[in-house]
């Protein structure tokens, strides 16, 4: 199945901008920038979530701090070499189509993700000390011109036990949101250090047929 990637990639984000935007890179003239959007979940917490938009669209005033805005648009993912760790890292960004500004916090929106990928590493289930069932897993969707997209993806409950016995390169659908997640990373030489990383938390997962030939 090699499906639309403007239709098996599709995220739509709405929250408060934080921070300036900020130069990443340039391509061909067109520059882009990443715009920080603070965006609420159903508990008092949020999620900070890394947004690319290209200047080609991006309205300055539009995404200056403060402002409420919804975005929508992909997930997309980059190796970025960490010279610390002597490594290539997975960044995820939110590569911004559209966007609408709004005066106030709007009623609509929130955080709403949906993929149609394929298992690229085999799914790792676990329980925690508290007895709660996590499933991982890595979820390679299409875009054009034969690169792909690699989502780090995690599901709890029933829907992680269903995870654990799926295999790689199963065809799956999967509803869910955008999260951040502070971890700490340890260096050899003692160092502590808080990093960040983002993953697509599932609430709904469908495993597609596969083609017969």
């Amino acid at each position: 199945m090699h499906s639309d990637n403007f239709s098996s990639n599709i995220v739509a984000l709405t929250g408060k901008i934080v921070g300036e935007p900020e130069f990443s890179h340039e391509v061909f003239g067109e520059g882009f920038y990443i715009v920080n959007l603070e965006v609420p979940r159903l508990s008092e917490a949020y999620d900070i979530l890394p947004v690319t938009v290209s200047d080609r669209i991006m309205d300055r005033e539009a995404f200056a701090f403060g402002n409420y805005i919804s975005v929508s648009g992909q997930i997309r993912s980059y190796n970025n070499y960490v010279e610390s760790e002597r490594r290539n890292k997975l960044v995820l960004t939110v590569f911004a189509r559209d966007y609408e500004v709004f005066d106030d916090y709007p009623s609509r929106g929130g955080n709403e993700v949906f993929l149609n990928g394929f298992i690229c590493k085999s799914p790792m289930y676990r329980t925690t000390p508290f007895g709660r069932e996590i499933a991982d897993l890595l979820i390679a969707v299409n875009r054009s011109y034969n690169k792909s997209d690699y989502v780090p993806c995690i599901t709890w409950g029933r829907n992680a036990r269903f995870c654990g016995r799926l295999n790689v390169s199963d065809n799956i659908k999967l509803w869910g949101r955008l999260q951040s997640r502070v971890y700490q990373k340890k260096y050899e030489d003692g160092r502590i250090e808080d990093k960040v990383a983002y993953e697509v938390s599932a609430s709904k997962i469908e495993i597609m047929e596969r083609d017969m030939e």
